[in-house]
């Protein structure tokens, strides 16, 4: 933990803010140990899937279930891959793209981040 030249402190190299009180705490706590409040980053390390992302991903290499695989799918990446040869996955990852990019965040958030 460092001091800040302004005599406050800065969160280390494991450590965040607490999104409601402000006190540093470390990167992969759950709830802040000061407050109680609940933390957005929690056990997945802050990473979370982008609506953009996968909707480029699904219109570009849909075909190839690189979106699906994005979005910790597996199953269904591996199933666009074994078809792919077909083209049906590419139509239909043109089509998931563009719902992809239509939903608001909260809305894919609710469906496709764990």
């Amino acid at each position: 933990m460092e001091l800040a030249t302004d005599g406050g402190r800065k969160p280390g190299a494991n450590e965040q803010f607490c999104s409601s009180c402000g006190e540093i705490i470390k990167t992969k706590a759950e709830i802040c140990p000061e407050c109680g409040v609940a933390q957005s980053g929690g056990m997945d390390g802050g990473s979370s899937k982008d609506r953009t992302t996968a909707g480029i991903l699904a219109i570009l290499l849909g075909g190839l279930g690189v979106h699906k695989f994005y979005l910790n799918e597996t199953g269904l990446g591996v199933l666009y891959l074994c078809f792919s040869w077909t083209f049906i996955p590419a139509i239909i990852g043109l089509i998931e793209g563009i719902l992809y990019l239509m939903k608001t965040d909260q809305e894919f958030e609710a469906k496709y981040v764990n």
